[in-house]
């Protein structure tokens, strides 16, 4: 398994992870309506194309054997030095082969070397997995807001890890 940079020719596996994912992740915690307006208006194609060009985004795709497994996009505000986690989904048929932890272990060094000091990550408040996930990480809850998916109001919590300068 290699992590790289996503290109323009991974468009379409990004959307397949997105879609395979929100259907194996979500049918509990969100209507099958709201599953569908996500995938469909967070990840177009010209919204991926965007990310993987534009300078202040990170989109990292794990790939197996050729075929991407799995993916992490994430933005920085060098001024800030702020970065957010938006997204990272592996294949649920990769899943248990650390893929996600390699994934996000990819994104925060590449975010650091970008000069971040504090990534923020944001998981749906029922998604049990996923909190717990972050929390693994030394991610910390700081809030839990209202988010809109699709025509539905579902609570997101909002995790914080700060970056640990060592001194000399």
């Amino acid at each position: 398994m290699s992590i790289r940079d996503a290109t323009t020719d991974d468009v379409d596996a990004i959307q397949r992870v997105a879609h395979t994912s929100w259907e194996a992740d979500y049918p509990d915690i969100l209507s099958r309506e709201s599953i569908q307006e996500g995938v469909d208006d967070w990840y177009t194609e010209a919204l991926i194309r965007d990310s993987i060009i534009w300078s202040q985004a990170l989109m990292l795709v794990a790939e197996r054997d050729g075929s991407v497994v799995g993916f992490a996009h994430a933005t920085f505000e060098p001024d800030e030095h702020t970065g957010t986690i938006l997204r990272l989904y592996v294949d649920p048929d990769h899943r248990g082969e650390g893929i996600g932890s390699d994934l996000l272990t990819a994104t925060r060094d590449r975010l650091f070397e970008q000069g971040v000091e504090r990534i923020r990550a944001m998981v749906l408040a029922a998604n049990d997995v996923g909190n717990e996930f972050y929390r693994s990480f030394g991610f910390e809850h700081t809030a839990t807001e209202s988010v809109q998916i699709g025509a539905e109001s579902y609570e997101e919590r909002t995790y914080v890890l700060e970056r640990e300068f060592k001194t000399q």
